[in-house]
């Protein structure tokens, strides 16, 4: 989900976009704000956009040989407090809100991820625990900033997960996958 630390870890569809992003991520986060607009105030069609967690799943990259040769080198690290906020989602859970929505979905923005959102410093280490890696190292804000840029610090420590109870209660949508702890298991046993 986009950033947005003062407004807690936890965001509705009502809750802002992040109104001051690093500037690696201001123009995707101008499109987005420009295609829900678009989508959401047209008055020729029901508008339905739908904010997607992270994915996971065969082929989503998460799992994939490079990400995972480096989380088992430790080459992924915690950055600063790794407070970032992350909601997950399967990819059939994906598909299968995707079918709900173009259904039976009413105008609106409806968040589409799973039902545990975690912050990095849980997510990560538990992760590598699942490849039996070592746990990630610590890296400062600062060193992290110079090596990788501004906006993957800022995903890493300021970055806020989405709500899906509006789903859940509008579209009556409920993953089949609904905690990614559960999730990177099952995936990690098909894929490693």
């Amino acid at each position: 989900m986009a950033l947005c630390p003062r407004w807690g870890p936890v965001k509705s569809e009502e809750d802002p976009l992040d109104p001051e992003p690093p500037r690696e991520l201001r123009r995707t986060l101008e499109a987005i704000r420009y295609l829900e607009r678009t989508v959401t105030d047209s008055s020729e069609i029901d508008g339905v956009v739908l904010r997607y967690g992270a994915f996971y799943g065969r082929g989503t990259g998460l799992f994939d040989g490079p990400l995972i040769d480096q989380l088992r080198r430790r080459r992924v690290p915690l950055i600063g407090n790794a407070n970032g906020w992350w909601s997950f989602l399967r990819v059939d859970d994906a598909a299968a809100a995707t079918a709900v929505a173009a259904e039976r979905g009413a105008a609106g923005i409806y968040n589409i991820v799973d039902d545990e959102p975690a912050p990095v410093r849980e997510w990560l280490p538990a992760l590598a625990a699942a490849l039996g890696a070592r746990p990630p190292r610590h890296i400062p804000k600062w060193l992290a900033r110079i090596g990788a840029g501004a906006h993957i610090v800022a995903m890493m420590t300021e970055a806020r997960a989405g709500s899906n109870a509006k789903a859940k209660r509008e579209l009556l949508w409920q993953p089949a996958h609904p905690s990614w702890r559960q999730g990177f298991t099952e995936v990690l046993v098909r894929c490693i």
